[in-house]
């Protein structure tokens, strides 16, 4: 059972779920009733008796009344449904409708597999107004993956004659749609095309039930198969003319044009259910039987407790407050607003329990990113767009002018660390699969407890927004580094919290390196262990006595420049990911010849480019040292996989000032690509560039527009100043505006990269 504790101020439940028989004609091998971890139905009477049913009848009449809910809506499910026979089932439905229709509008609903109905049952469901919902997973191979009899038979040509009647005008007006659980294994086309072929008025397409501990089938090197799948199908539905609804395209779209999501599996609006097993125990959604044994029960029943009982047990409750009942990874989502955390049940992980984001989290935010971006692309001016969302479209228009709001750019900043928490739970879950006893797991579970002890934490935020935990990450899944890092990172965030703690975490030869802290010097190059006990931290190698570690930072170099703490990182094995060489750790002298430089550099972008700093200030966390080039060159790097990390050679302050800017500009944009589809990923020609001799893909002009815009605004000032800087603004003024000429022209771009593209045209256009 999960959060038992009872809550206050409780929403009205409004849908409920009957489980009129607890046995099943099929034996589906994906079903999460009969095939998941909780065997209760072994349990339960096989049908629900008529006793039941009317003291469950009557607990939802006095709910209705007490709360004045003008609609309630009861689906009868199983197990399966019919198999309770054309009579049982009258008077099931003679109960309901005599005891709830007299008090609100009653609603009824059946999810079968289909096998069974006939003409019978068909003219009982029009007489009582239930609409039917049947189970059918597509095509032949696709269906008879799964849906099959005990002895291995098909059940697809009696759920094809199942459909043909629902089909029939006289049966027409109850049939409600398909339910498809999605098999990455299928051909996605021929799964839509053989649904749609069935002329339902609704597709529901279904996530096959997953958790942390018994994860999805995924294919190695396809970490959004199941986002890939369905936006295959979202494409050719579109073409089609979207002749009927997707539910879960519906949600995403309703929801991103600032509307609710109508599915449970989506979205951040209450999820007012309530279901009633067979023998009248009120339970939590059924979904949950996938997470363990016992996840869905409450310990209440329908003869001994009311509605507001059950509407009020925690785990319930707690489905009915939004973005309060999500783990802080899912929180600090860009895309949350629409994807509410997916499924609880797929949210489920030994431990952690719920407080985890979905096991579909990278399927659902790629689906969600996708589908926001097609819903944009225009085939009219912008302005024009239909149920276009104006706070997305505006933070386009906001950093198209070049520096940016410092809130656009947090926006840029929480992408960022959402899919650095996303590449940590992936980290986090294959060292649980294969080592949970070692350094990766345990500081893992040990992070967790923090988050949850200090919700929401700066400090929390502050390690996990190193620059360097996405390269890292993203090293570790492809095997080229080692997941113990994860300890490391627990660390950091304990001592960054003041938190005691110990934990045993991986040393090189340098030391014991913590990110944003830097090294922590201990002999040895094997797993030491780090203490905090009442602020006394301590460092202690095998065979070795605890040594103190001194208050205050271990060794990193931070510059405290007005508005930005800004660390010199000298020591992550991380750092090298600019392809340009690295210096090793900086002398004392060397640190202080950079910070030097960085304090008057700042100086200067206050002075020639003050629109830029709150920007920087916003996401600019490190600069990375690099080996000086040949004589008369100057270089500079940034990196998609190092957000918030510049790494350049120490230059004068005035070239630093610009390499400052220029680069931070490249992390921007990286951060909209990973955000955002600015342009037609099949355009393919190489457009030519004022600043390069070979003409680029379009993605390097963005990229290079954008930094440019910011090189011309921070010249233009310099030459107001001195007019030996105004060649160098005129060069970088119109290598961008023919630059954005050039990306307009194409024609290429969505929505989202051509409202950025105008606003910078806009931009160099007033110089």
């Amino acid at each position: 059972m999960i959060g038992a504790e009872a809550a206050t101020g409780t929403r009205p439940l409004s849908q409920y779920v009957l489980k009129v028989h607890s046995r099943c004609d099929l034996a589906c091998d994906h079903c999460y009733v009969y095939e998941h971890a909780d065997q209760g139905w072994r349990r339960q009477p096989i049908r629900m008796d008529r006793s039941t049913v009317a003291a469950a009848a009557k607990r939802i009449a006095a709910h209705a009344t007490a709360h004045a809910l003008p609609q309630v809506t009861v689906v009868l499910h199983g197990g399966e449904p019919l198999l309770l026979g054309v009579d049982g089932l009258r008077a099931v439905l003679t109960e309901l409708r005599s005891t709830i229709a007299p008090v609100t509008d009653l609603r009824l609903r059946m999810q079968s597999n289909g096998v069974r109905l006939n003409e019978a049952f068909c003219d009982v469901f029009v007489e009582y107004g239930v609409k039917v919902g049947i189970s059918f997973d597509g095509d032949r191979a696709a269906n008879d993956r799964h849906r099959r009899y005990t002895n291995g038979a098909s059940s697809y040509d009696e759920v094809r004659r199942a459909l043909r009647l629902l089909r029939q005008p006289v049966y027409r007006p109850i049939y409600s749609g398909i339910l498809c659980t999605v098999d990455i294994a299928n051909d996605p086309i021929a799964v839509y095309t053989a649904l749609a072929g069935e002329d339902p008025p609704a597709i529901d397409l279904l996530l096959p039930h997953a958790t942390w501990d018994r994860p999805p089938t995924r294919p190695p090197g396809r970490p959004t198969a199941y986002a890939d799948w369905l936006l295959r199908i979202h494409r050719r539905w579109t073409a089609d003319g979207r002749r009927m609804r997707i539910r879960m395209f519906d949600a995403i779209h309703g929801s991103g044009a600032g509307g609710s999501s109508t599915v449970e599996t989506l979205g951040l609006e209450p999820k007012d259910l309530v279901v009633v097993e067979t023998d009248g125990s009120w339970e939590q959604v059924d979904s949950l039987k996938t997470a363990f044994d016992g996840a869905t029960g409450t310990g209440l029943d329908v003869f001994r407790h009311t509605v507001d009982d059950a509407a009020g047990h925690g785990a319930i409750a707690q489905r009915q407050v939004g973005l309060d009942a999500l783990c802080a990874t899912c929180q600090a989502c860009p895309v949350v607003r629409q994807c509410g955390g997916g499924l609880l049940a797929h949210r489920y992980r030994s431990g952690t329990g719920f407080q985890n984001p979905s096991v579909y989290c990278a399927d659902l935010k790629h689906l969600i990113q996708k589908m926001n971006e097609q819903r944009t692309v225009p085939a009219q001016p912008v302005a024009e767009i239909a149920g276009g969302e104006p706070s997305e479209l505006s933070l386009f228009d906001d950093l198209g002018r070049g520096a940016g709001s410092d809130e656009s750019v947090a926006a840029l900043v929480d992408i960022e660390l959402a899919i650095t928490r996303a590449l940590l739970w992936q980290v986090a879950a294959e060292a649980e699969r294969t080592d949970p006893a070692g350094l990766a797991a345990h500081g893992w579970r040990q992070l967790l407890i923090l988050e949850r002890q200090h919700p929401r934490s700066a400090a929390v935020d502050r390690v996990l927004r190193h620059p360097f935990l996405r390269a890292w990450a993203t090293a570790c899944l492809d095997g080229r580094a080692d997941s113990a890092y994860l300890a490391a990172i627990a660390a950091a965030v304990a001592i960054r919290l003041g938190a005691d703690f110990e934990l045993d975490v991986p040393a090189a030869a340098a030391g014991v390196f913590l990110p944003t802290l830097g090294l922590i010097k201990a002999p040895g190059a094997a797993p030491v262990r780090l203490r905090s006990d009442g602020g006394q931290r301590t460092v202690t190698a095998h065979g070795h006595r605890p040594v103190a570690i001194p208050d205050g930072d271990p060794s990193a170099t931070h510059v405290a420049l007005p508005g930005l703490d800004l660390l010199i990182e000298d020591a992550d094995a991380y750092r090298d990911r600019f392809d340009l060489p690295v210096t090793g750790a900086l002398s004392a002298n060397e640190q202080r010849n950079w910070s030097a430089a960085l304090v008057e550099a700042w100086h200067l972008v206050g002075r020639d480019a003050p629109q830029y700093r709150p920007g920087l200030a916003a996401g600019l966390r490190a600069v990375v040292p690099l080996a000086p080039g040949r004589a008369g060159t100057l270089r500079s790097a940034s990196s998609q996989h190092a957000f918030g990390a510049v790494a350049t050679q120490l230059c004068s302050p005035a070239d630093l000032a610009v390499q400052l800017v220029h680069e931070y500009q490249h992390s921007k944009m990286a951060a909209l690509f990973d955000g955002y589809t600015l342009f037609d990923d099949s355009y393919r020609q190489l457009l030519p560039v004022g600043w390069r001799s070979d003409p680029r893909p379009i993605e390097g002009v963005l990229q290079g527009t954008y930094a440019h815009l910011a090189v011309a605004d921070l010249w233009r000032a310099r030459a107001r100043a001195d007019q030996a800087a105004g060649p160098t603004f005129r060069r970088y003024r119109d290598w961008t505006a023919r630059a954005t000429d050039t990306l307009l022209a194409t024609r290429a771009l969505t929505t989202a990269g051509e409202r950025l593209v105008r606003g910078m045209a806009a931009a160099v256009d007033s110089a």
